[in-house]
């Protein structure tokens, strides 16, 4: 009878754990699904794709705020004027020359917003705002007075690339192979530049504007060209955009400035220091980290009016994590020798 219950409490404990890890079983294969249901093929396509575009945006913030020291707040409107200066022009039937025509116009931006600082006395941030101020109704004029404008129907680079083969690899990865080109030609292009005489002299006028002028450069000339480059590279991520997403709108560049700045935060921290070319690859892999927070953040079914408020926070903490990273070091560093002096003197009492 003893041998019958304990064979009985023994299948029971074996039922038990078997239960047991089956449940286990149960809950990581649920945890792996729903990762995996976050972390889909076509969320990381997507945010390749954007964090591409973006990229433009913050390669110009990289020179204007990180090598000029200026606070260039005229992003916002000359991203919506390369947007919309590409957009009329791609409906005109030139998809490819809308790319050099939203350059220049993203070149006289920043050539007024540059006058308005050195020959005018305005500081950078007021230019900014006035420009952007201004900007508004110059891109209303060009999309025909028109909060919008569709491309439904024109040739794009993005439709005629499409046409070149029927495969099916190729029709789920040609626009990340487009935006990725752009991107890595502009981002070699940048890294070259910044390494010639010129670009050399426009990064020491950043360093030392004061030297830079002792040195018989003329500091004027060296803000104005590099404040030029930088709205250019702004305005063609518009107007790569508005080939990528078929559409123009008035709104479109509303709190670019501040992604641009997050993504060129995050990509700082990621490389940390070192030559032009690592720099600028730094800021493309921070804007794509973004883009790829913000695609995961919508994955978690976070509300579309809450949307605005979770960017918020991811550019906040982007742009505060450096600074709590040194907190932490600082702390890290001066805690240790504080636990050593504490043994010393409890070692001390020991001995007395």
């Amino acid at each position: 009878m003893n041998n019958v219950l304990s064979e009985n409490g023994l299948t029971g404990r074996i039922a038990q754990i078997i239960n047991c890890d089956v449940r286990q079983e149960l809950i990581i294969n649920r945890k792996r699904f729903y990762m995996g249901s976050i972390f889909t093929l076509s969320i990381v396509q997507s945010a390749l794709e954007l964090g591409c575009i973006y990229s433009l945006v913050a390669l110009a913030l990289f020179i204007s705020f990180s090598i000029l020291n200026i606070a260039d707040l005229s992003t916002d409107g000359c991203f919506t004027l390369g947007c919309s200066v590409g957009a009329v022009v791609t409906i005109a039937g030139h998809p490819f020359l809308a790319f050099p025509a939203a350059m220049a116009a993203g070149v006289c931006s920043g050539f007024v917003t540059a006058f308005l600082q050195t020959r005018m006395g305005v500081p950078s941030i007021l230019a900014g705002i006035i420009v952007n101020t201004g900007l508004y109704t110059v891109n209303i004029a060009v999309m025909g007075f028109s909060s919008n404008v569709n491309l439904f129907g024109c040739d794009t680079i993005f439709s005629m690339a499409k046409e070149i083969s029927e495969a099916k690899w190729y029709g789920d990865w040609y626009k990340l192979m487009i935006v990725a080109a752009i991107v890595l030609l502009i981002g070699a292009i940048l890294a070259w530049f910044l390494n010639t005489r010129l670009g050399l002299s426009i990064r020491a006028t950043g360093d030392n504007e004061y030297m830079v002028r002792a040195s018989s450069i003329n500091p004027v000339f060296m803000i104005t060209v590099g404040l030029c480059v930088a709205n250019s590279l702004t305005a063609l991520s518009g107007a790569v955009l508005a080939q990528y997403q078929k559409s123009c709108d008035i709104n479109l560049g509303t709190g670019m400035v501040t992604i641009a700045l997050a993504s060129l935060i995050i990509g700082e921290t990621i490389i940390g220091k070192g030559g032009m070319f690592k720099k600028v690859t730094g800021v493309i892999l921070g804007s794509c980290l973004y883009r790829f927070i913000v695609a995961v953040a919508l994955r978690l079914s976070v509300p579309a009016e809450c949307l605005k408020l979770v960017s918020a926070l991811i550019v906040a903490f982007a742009i505060a994590f450096p600074y709590l990273k040194g907190k932490a070091d600082f702390y890290r560093r001066h805690r240790i020798p504080l636990k050593r002096n504490d043994r010393s003197g409890e070692e001390d009492e020991e001995v007395c």
